[in-house]
């Protein structure tokens, strides 16, 4: 079995841990899923794109460290999505997987998701949290193995969480990893060639269909 990914993996730069879990699995409430598309948050004052650009908020609190945790938030009134922790503290850099295939549990995965195909079950990060069975309750908890003393953070009982995070099974050719611009983002955070931090492998159907972000417009009160 592969071996679980340690925190030294994910104390590394955003720009490095994100296109490197691509055929990593996350493992959760009995399924696992094989991740094919990630995208990089690179954090406080770097990033546009970051929920954790303009500083600490209560939501953003697990995104600033230590490496290792979880973030998980809630988006467009609906959905949980789940990032991984990454880099130095106080950065608050993070990954949002994109997109998996599921490669075990399939049963329960499609309990969860009753009728959906499998190349769809994880197709979209909110479909892949969902496969999971993750919400609010995961954010900022422990994913890594042995090492717990970077504690402190920011929610619960860091052993509460069974989130397992692994290497490849097997060698990737990184002539499949392909990058772009971000899923949904706006402004400047969605600009591909300032911010190409999308990463996805070639040929693989679960991966997500790209949108690019629609710019909100506030309508004028009265």
């Amino acid at each position: 079995m592969p071996r679980r990914l340690a925190r030294s993996f994910f104390a590394q730069d955003v720009l490095v841990v994100a296109p490197a879990l691509l055929g990593c699995t996350v493992t959760h409430a009995g399924v696992t899923v094989r991740v094919t598309e990630t995208e990089a948050y690179a954090g406080h004052g770097l990033d546009p794109g970051s929920h954790a650009y303009r500083g600490r908020t209560p939501r953003t609190v697990p995104m600033f460290g230590p490496a290792g945790f979880t973030y998980v938030y809630f988006t467009y009134g609906m959905h949980w999505l789940l990032c991984l922790v990454t880099g130095p503290v106080d950065l608050a850099q993070a990954v949002l997987l994109r997109a998996g295939e599921v490669v075990a549990g399939e049963e329960v995965a499609a309990a969860r998701r009753p009728g959906v195909a499998r190349r769809d079950l994880c197709r979209g990060p909110a479909r892949l949290a969902t496969t999971l069975a993750l919400d609010g309750s995961h954010s900022g908890l422990d994913f890594c193995p042995v090492s717990r003393e970077a504690a402190s953070p920011p929610a619960a009982d860091p052993g509460a969480v069974d989130l397992v995070v692994r290497a490849r099974a097997a060698p990737l050719d990184p002539l499949r990893v392909r990058t772009g611009p971000r899923v949904g983002v706006s402004g400047p955070g969605g600009d591909g060639a300032a911010y190409p931090w999308r990463y996805w492998l070639e040929d693989e159907p679960t991966v997500s269909v790209y949108r690019p972000g629609a710019v909100r417009v506030r309508r004028p009160s009265g």
